[in-house]
């Protein structure tokens, strides 16, 4: 599957947190990028939605009750597809005012975190190889200060995002 098969979806988003016909077209851009630059050629589907609804998956799969940032679902090695993520709006909100940038860039923040949680990274486990790999992405897209980083330095938006085994 190509990356011109990465799809982002949106499903029901706050309407104060809805975003622009043009907004969505430049997640949906970020994510073929995120396919094509990182994955090679691999496509991945992006669910942006609430908090509700992260935290209905994180319980269903992870057994965790509570919602949080970003969730990956990776696909396995038999599938031409990398996987899925699904991110919350609300919790991007709350953590791009907290450290003083966008919500669009709060979500492709999310999306890169999450992607390479897919390509098989684990910043718990890979000795800071996620870490390095995240900072050097975040350069090449021109995106803020990293998820990885930010749990470090104890911010009160720290990453809380999971992996879903497959």
């Amino acid at each position: 599957m190509s990356p011109d098969g990465s799809t982002v979806l949106f499903r029901a988003l706050p309407p104060d947190l809805k975003f622009a016909t043009a907004d969505k077209r430049i997640l949906q851009q970020f994510a073929r990028a995120l396919a094509k630059r990182i994955a090679g050629d691999r496509a991945f589907t992006c669910l942006v939605t609430n908090d509700r609804e992260l935290h209905r998956l994180n319980r269903q799969f992870l057994g965790h009750d509570y919602a949080t940032d970003v969730l990956s679902f990776p696909a396995g090695e038999s599938n031409g597809n990398l996987g899925e993520l699904a991110i919350s709006i609300e919790r991007a909100e709350v953590q791009a005012s907290e450290f003083g940038h966008s919500r669009l860039d709060e979500v492709r923040i999310l999306m890169l975190h999450g992607l390479l949680h897919l390509i098989g990274l684990d910043h718990e486990k890979d000795r800071g190889e996620m870490a390095r790999a995240e900072r050097k992405w975040r350069a090449a897209f021109g995106l803020p200060v990293s998820l990885i980083a930010r749990s470090r330095s104890g911010g009160r938006g720290r990453a809380r995002e999971r992996t879903v085994q497959p």
